[in-house]
């Protein structure tokens, strides 16, 4: 079996390393160690951990609770929070974040083994439960899936109203889902999103860009502008004819 790959964002460097000799020595992969929260969301731009240990109370701009709010909405990873202040205001605040444990510190090898283990099985069955119901029939009855689609958020499954979506943009290997109020962060392609949304209110306009033809406000030869929303669309070449075609015919 692989190593869970672990994390360890924590401003203090003696607790940083003793988090990191225990890991280690408990069969482990550390792979970053990191005093603030701007250096963590650097480094996941270009690697993922199976899981994040969080000071709460990190220096610099960034708490631990802001840094994993932050996590929280680009990126799918448990995090568990490191602190020293068990007090009732710093866990509401936490709780915002839906962590997946709180290790309090000073703390035992075996309690971060421990916690480490729990939150990592915790968020497996949470995946697993989050692809049965994908992958349940949601797509079954037609009339459902014309309106509204299922997207994950803060683990959890939110039903989107697909009128209230105003345009998809490609981000790597996420697709962003964008509302009026809300945009939603989704592990997908844009041609798996495209299949789940119905052709005759969405279509594609760019390699990277989805619109819903009723938010068009104007439109020329080169970007499209949509309601309630001030950056303009590109509009690729190869999708430009099919796009006028369809405005055409409505």
């Amino acid at each position: 079996m692989a190593k869970k790959r672990i994390l360890i964002v924590e401003d203090e460097a003696i607790v940083a390393k003793d988090i990191s000799v225990c890991l280690i020595r408990t069969g482990y992969e550390v792979i970053g160690t990191f005093s603030n929260g701007e250096q963590a969301l650097e480094f996941l731009k270009t690697d993922k951990p199976d899981l994040i240990l969080m000071d709460i109370m990190l220096a610099g701009k960034l708490t631990g609770i802001e840094t994993t709010v932050i996590i929280k909405e680009k990126y799918d990873i448990p995090v568990v929070f490191l602190t020293a202040y068990a007090d009732e205001k710093t866990i509401e605040k936490a709780k915002v974040t839906e962590p997946y444990g709180y290790i309090i510190k000073p703390f035992k090898e075996i309690d971060l083994r421990t916690s480490i283990e729990m939150a990592s099985y915790k968020f497996l069955k949470e995946k697993e439960k989050f692809s049965k119901l994908t992958h349940k029939g949601l797509e079954k009855d037609s009339i459902i899936a014309k309106e509204y689609i299922y997207v994950k958020s803060n683990s959890r499954l939110v039903k989107v109203d697909n009128n209230k979506i105003i345009f998809i943009e490609a981000l790597k290997d996420y697709v962003i889902l964008h509302t009026l109020t809300e945009k939603f962060t989704i592990h997908s392609t844009m041609k798996d999103i495209e299949k789940k949304l119905p052709d005759e209110y969405f279509i594609r306009v760019h390699r990277s860009f989805i619109i819903n033809l009723k938010k068009i406000s104007s439109i020329d030869s080169s970007f499209v502008m949509l309601e309630d929303y001030k950056k303009a669309i590109p509009i690729g070449g190869s999708y430009k004819e099919n796009l006028f075609n369809r405005l055409n015919m409505a």
